[in-house]
């Protein structure tokens, strides 16, 4: 199976450096020209199913991205961003130290209180796409967000962590993965 791996298109509240976990807000207008690039770099590329986040941004970025109806798109709970709890909507350069250096390094830095740690986010991303390996599909899109996507991304190329931390995703950057349920690789970007 191919699973093609991508965050949304930029919101008011990336434009603006501010963290983004469950608010949910639309994308903006250079959030739609990104996923309409994305979906010109791809081609007539097809999906057997178009997966998101429930978030807005997700939704609106895969149906473009998928190149389907919005009815057709299935959301998943654990596709969400993660909780940043205290420091939603916060600049990133005003965090402090305790959430610059975790998120900086969620390997070596605890998260701070009231933010869901790493490892919940790879418990979670390991949970739903386990659950997509026993699915006979041959390729399928996941829509999420910049962490969630980094945990996504560590499970399916195999890390020990299950994070893929490094480098950040950017906006409708397209990771494409190989699975066949027991073997996982990243293939390639599509750029």
């Amino acid at each position: 199976m191919e699973i093609w791996v991508t965050r949304h298109g930029q919101t008011d509240l990336n434009r603006q450096h501010l963290m983004q976990g469950r608010t949910d807000a639309p994308l903006n207008d250079t959030g739609i020209g990104q996923a309409r690039d994305a979906r010109a770099r791809i081609g007539d590329i097809r999906f057997d199913a178009v997966y998101a986040s429930p978030l807005q941004r997700a939704v609106d970025t895969a149906v473009i991205i998928g190149g389907t109806d919005r009815e057709e798109i299935i959301t998943d709970e654990r596709l969400l961003e993660a909780d940043f709890g205290p420091y939603e909507k916060k600049k990133y350069y005003l965090l402090g130290p305790a959430m610059t250096l975790y998120w900086a390094l969620p390997e070596v830095f605890p998260a701070p209180k009231g933010v869901e740690k790493a490892g919940q986010l790879a418990a979670r991303s390991a949970s739903f796409l386990k659950e997509l390996e026993q699915k006979n599909l041959k390729r399928v899109l996941i829509v999420c967000h910049g962490g969630i996507m980094r945990a996504l991304s560590g499970y399916l190329d195999g890390r020990s962590s299950g994070l893929m931390w490094r480098p950040k995703p950017h906006n409708c950057e397209i990771r494409i993965f190989e699975t066949d349920g027991s073997t996982r690789r990243m293939v390639r970007r599509a750029e």
